[in-house]
């Protein structure tokens, strides 16, 4: 027998009763001595100096109406599918690309001021 599927949202989440308020009253006045990490490795610096910001991080799409050559339309679909996807990957690697292009100028120029500066 399948047991069917239970899903919430912030505004549908039931509402916590007395006894669950009382126990999470109870966890939060236990002192942090108390908390078992036994179970959790201990975070290195050789942790943090491998660690990846947005590692994980997935934006949010738009949908949006963009004009686009019909011979490059067709050359994304002729990929296969998710030529949408794939628009937006090309999209993104000129994006990045620009970025760090405009980042390494700016540092180019901050070295000759300091250089100027230093003179």
């Amino acid at each position: 027998m399948k047991k069917k599927m239970v899903s919430f949202t912030p505004q549908t989440l039931p509402p916590i009763t007395t006894e669950e308020r009382a126990k999470l009253r109870a966890l939060m006045d236990r002192p942090d001595d108390e908390i078992d990490y036994s179970d959790i490795p201990p975070l290195t610096d050789s942790f943090w100096k491998s660690a990846v910001r947005g590692r994980f991080y997935r934006p949010t799409k738009r949908q949006i109406t963009a004009r686009v050559d019909a011979d490059v339309l067709e050359w994304l679909k002729s990929q296969g599918r998710g030529y949408q996807s794939r628009l937006n990957a090309i999209l993104r690697r000129e994006m990045l690309a620009s970025l760090r292009v405009s980042t390494r100028r700016k540092g180019k120029r901050g070295s000759r001021k300091a250089l100027r500066s230093a003179a």
